[in-house]
């Protein structure tokens, strides 16, 4: 079972990267931070910083864990999981009492 929040790093449809938190949300809710290229793949300083541009941070370990589709080599999908953490303590939100 997946914990969530989980980030992922994957390519879209158009070849370019995009970093998403899966939260409880509806994905179409994620937050969401497109790298807008293909080349060279982000960093891993380049995910922190859009990490937090979205409100969340790593959580535990730097590592990043790499996953692939078992098709083959020229239809094969890679992304990459990492367990983070909200930046906005639970409850704030700016909502008046």
């Amino acid at each position: 079972m997946t914990s969530l929040p989980q980030a992922r790093m994957a390519t879209q449809a158009s070849g370019t990267w995009v970093l998403y938190v899966l939260t409880d949300a509806p994905c179409m809710e994620w937050p969401m931070h497109d790298f807008g290229r293909v080349t060279p793949m982000p960093t891993v300083q380049e995910r922190v910083r859009a990490l937090a541009a979205v409100g969340y941070a790593v959580s535990g370990g730097p590592e990043w864990e790499w996953n692939a589709t078992p098709h083959s080599p020229a239809a094969r999908h890679l992304w990459a999981t990492i367990a983070v953490r909200s930046l906005t303590p639970a409850g704030a939100g700016g909502e008046g009492a």
